[in-house]
């Protein structure tokens, strides 16, 4: 055998490893997709979550504030103002269309 046909020989080996080793990057890579894709997932339902804890939190203080608690009466208050002014804004379109 020839020097070279050893090195031929040796060459094709290591162009197999390589193609070998970019086979399991790129199912590696598959992997690492559909975990980030997962994980966009998760965290989107969390915000959502949180957003939706957010706002019931925000009722049960104004809830608690006509309660009577001493907490927040001013946001209580501002809340309640622009409910009344939302009311009244439609009660004057109400009127205008009559």
């Amino acid at each position: 055998m020839d020097p070279n046909s050893s090195l031929i020989i040796v060459l094709e080996e290591k162009i197999i490893g390589l193609l070998n080793k970019l086979k399991e990057n790129q199912l590696s890579l598959f992997k690492q997709e559909e975990l980030r894709m997962n994980l966009l997932k998760k965290n989107k339902s969390l915000e959502e979550k949180v957003v939706h804890l957010q706002n019931e939190n925000k009722s049960l203080k104004i809830a608690n504030n006509l309660l009577g608690s001493n907490e927040g009466k001013s946001q209580a208050k501002t809340k309640i103002n622009s409910l009344i002014k939302e009311v009244d804004y439609c009660i004057q379109q109400f009127t205008e269309m009559n």
